[in-house]
């Protein structure tokens, strides 16, 4: 349940507040995940979602902390509620948008208390992404780890 509200998360409440909380929340546990695509994703289109719909807005450009290759990069700052969040610009972005420098790190998001499954539950009711499971026995591109046999000291290893 949302501290702020009496209702608990559904699918009927898509309110820009929940849903900027979700996003703020995905995007906090997408930075440690071992497999964060799923989860940046599901970011990248709740916000697009939220952008088409008017409840979000792009305020500009910023040079991007962590560039690709040490070369320069931009990414565009959304503004969703009370949250910013920042996404890959697209051509039309540069052309656009006013570029704001470099990020100022004194701003920061207002802290969420929501839960992973929560977030990510109520941005795949959103958006109708859905995250592929896959089973024990068929892995998909998982790799399998085959516990190494060893043997006693001057034993012979057979096939």
């Amino acid at each position: 349940m949302n501290p702020d509200q009496k209702r608990p998360l559904t699918k009927l409440n898509f309110t820009i507040e929940n849903l900027s909380q979700a996003v703020f929340i995905v995007n906090r546990h997408a930075k440690t995940a071992i497999n964060p695509k799923f989860l940046y994703k599901l970011k990248h289109e709740a916000l697009k979602k939220l952008i088409v719909e008017g409840k979000a807005k792009k305020v500009g450009l910023h040079f991007s902390e962590h560039p690709k290759n040490s070369q320069q990069q931009s990414d565009v700052l959304v503004e969703c509620g009370r949250y910013t969040f920042h996404i890959p610009p697209t051509k039309s972005d540069f052309a656009e948008l006013p570029h704001l420098g470099k990020l100022d790190e004194r701003v920061r998001n207002p802290k969420a208390n929501l839960s992973l499954n929560i977030a990510k539950a109520l941005l795949q009711s959103y958006t109708g992404i859905k995250e592929i499971q896959h089973s024990p026995s068929n892995p998909g591109n998982r790799r399998s780890y085959q516990k190494p046999v060893f043997k006693k000291l001057g034993e012979r290893y057979t096939n």
